[in-house]
C-alpha cells in the first residue's frame, strides 16, 4: 500500500511516497480503508523535530493523526464496529500514521461516523475536538463562567465555543472582522477583532483561556484563573 513517510527531521522534514505492508491488526484493533486524512499544525511540527522528544514513533514512520474510511477487518474482541462500517478516529501519538491506505486503529480510538458529515467533514474533527472538550473537563468548566478562547475561526476555536455555549459558559473569542459573523453564529457572546485591537489591552475578567496561542497571550491582566494549554 501506498504511504507518506517521514524519512528524517528537519526545517521542512524530509517526507516520501512509499509502498509498505498492509498492516495487520491485534485483537482490540479494526484495519480502516482510508478516505480521508485531516491535517492538524501539530502534522507541520511533527517534521520540524519539534515534538521529537515525547512522541513514540521511530523514523522512518507514516505521520498524520487524524482520519475517516471504512473498516476492512476487526480483531476478534472488537464488539464496537463491523466490516462495513464508517468510522472516523485519531491516532495520534501511537506507533502509526494516518496518511497511508490502511491503517490499524485501536477500537477505543475510533467512533461511527455521522451519517450527516462527509468522511473529509469526520476526517477534521477529532484532535480539535478532543482538545477543545479535554481542555474544558480538565478544567471543569461551569455554567456561567467566562471563557477566552483565541482563534475562534480556527479548527480548535470553532469547536471550542459551541462546546463552551453548551457547557453554559459566556465566551469571548478573537478573529478577523471576516470571520466575526461565523463566529457568531457559533454562539461567541463578544468578539474582538485582533486586527484593530490589542488583546492584552482589552479589558477582561476571564475565568478560564483556552491556550491555543498562549506564547502571544501571556499577560497577568488576562489571565485571572487558569491558563489551559
Amino acid at each position: 500500500m501506498k504511504a507518506l513517510l517521514l524519512q528524517d527531521y528537519g526545517k521542512t522534514g524530509r517526507l516520501s511516497f512509499e509502498n509498505i505492508p498492509r498492516p495487520g491488526i491485534r485483537d482490540d484493533e479494526v484495519l480502516v480503508k482510508v478516505y480521508a486524512v485531516g491535517l492538524n499544525p501539530i502534522d507541520n511540527m511533527i517534521p520540524k523535530g519539534t515534538f521529537k522528544p515525547i512522541l513514540r514513533f521511530t523514523l522512518p514512520a507514516v505521520i498524520g493523526s487524524d482520519l475517516a474510511g471504512v473498516v476492512e477487518n476487526i480483531g476478534k474482541n472488537v464488539t464496537r464496529f463491523r466490516p462495513g462500517d464508517a468510522v472516523f478516529a485519531s491516532v495520534f501519538d501511537m506507533d502509526r500514521g494516518a496518511l497511508s491506505e490502511y491503517v490499524a486503529v485501536p477500537e477505543s480510538a475510533a467512533a461511527l461516523k455521522p451519517m450527516s458529515l462527509s468522511f473529509t467533514e469526520a476526517a477534521s474533527l477529532p484532535m480539535v475536538a478532543l482538545t477543545s472538550w479535554q481542555a474544558f473537563e480538565h478544567a471543569k468548566l461551569k455554567p456561567g463562567q467566562k471563557v477566552f478562547i483565541p482563534a475562534g475561526s480556527g479548527g480548535i476555536g470553532t469547536f471550542a465555543i459551541q462546546l463552551a455555549k453548551y457547557l453554559g459558559a459566556s465566551v469571548t473569542t478573537t478573529t478577523s472582522a471576516a470571520n466575526t459573523g461565523l463566529v457568531t453564529s457559533l454562539g461567541a457572546d463578544h468578539v474582538i477583532d485582533y486586527r484593530r485591537q490589542n488583546v492584552e489591552q482589552t479589558p477582561a475578567d476571564y475565568d478560564l483561556v483556552l491556550g491555543t496561542l498562549w506564547y502571544k497571550l501571556w499577560s497577568p491582566d488576562l489571565v485571572t484563573l487558569s491558563l489551559i494549554f
